[in-house]
């Protein structure tokens, strides 16, 4: 099964400092066990540590998941990632470009509201036994953080794909399991017919 890629909005506005070299944007790509509403779907929560190994790569700041527009990247070190025990945090040396300056003055004027991210789920647990469900990620890999002006989880059409593969995933393990079990009452009912016969 490939991993589809999935976007998520954290309605926190990134912070503007300013440094000795230029601007800085910190605050939280994402939030860990602050349970999400995705689209009605599912109830969603990130665990703590679900970026750990994620961080090893490099990763790029965007804006608006343009791939087009980047504003840091952690393999140049303009973009520093670390979890600590709220979420996941960030700081963006903001480029003296014209998308770096564009950004700056849209936080200072309150315009772009969040912060999002790119990801594929490597691992997660769901329960159906709630409705709406809850899925619960615990590990990601993770591509991208992104200022965005469009928070509160607007993109859920490609995450609504991963609870589809989770519903078929548990249908073909309850298919296995009662072709299993079926297979199993007839080699017992075969060792009855061989026993009965000696």
């Amino acid at each position: 099964m490939t991993m589809e890629t999935e976007t998520r909005t954290l309605s926190r506005s990134p912070e503007l400092r300013a440094t000795g070299t230029g601007r800085m944007l910190t605050g939280y790509a994402a939030v860990f066990n602050s349970p999400a509403d995705i689209g009605g779907a599912w109830i969603e929560t990130i665990e703590r540590g679900a970026f750990t190994r994620a961080l090893e790569g490099d990763i790029v700041a965007i804006i608006g998941h343009d791939r087009n527009r980047v504003i840091g990247r952690t393999g140049a070190g303009t973009l520093r990632l670390s979890e600590d025990g709220k979420g996941l945090r960030f700081e963006i040396d903001l480029p003296d470009t014209t998308d770096g300056r564009d950004v700056a003055v849209s936080v200072e004027r309150g315009d772009i509201g969040g912060m999002s991210f790119g990801f594929s789920v490597t691992r997660q647990q769901w329960d159906r036994t709630t409705e709406p469900p809850q899925r619960t990620i615990q590990q990601v890999e993770l591509y991208e953080i992104t200022v965005t002006a469009f928070p509160a989880y607007p993109d859920t059409s490609v995450g609504l794909r991963s609870l589809d593969d989770a519903r078929k995933e548990a249908a073909i393990a309850a298919r296995e399991a009662k072709r299993s079990h079926i297979d199993r009452r007839l080699r017992m009912r075969a060792q009855l017919d061989i026993r009965s016969r000696a």
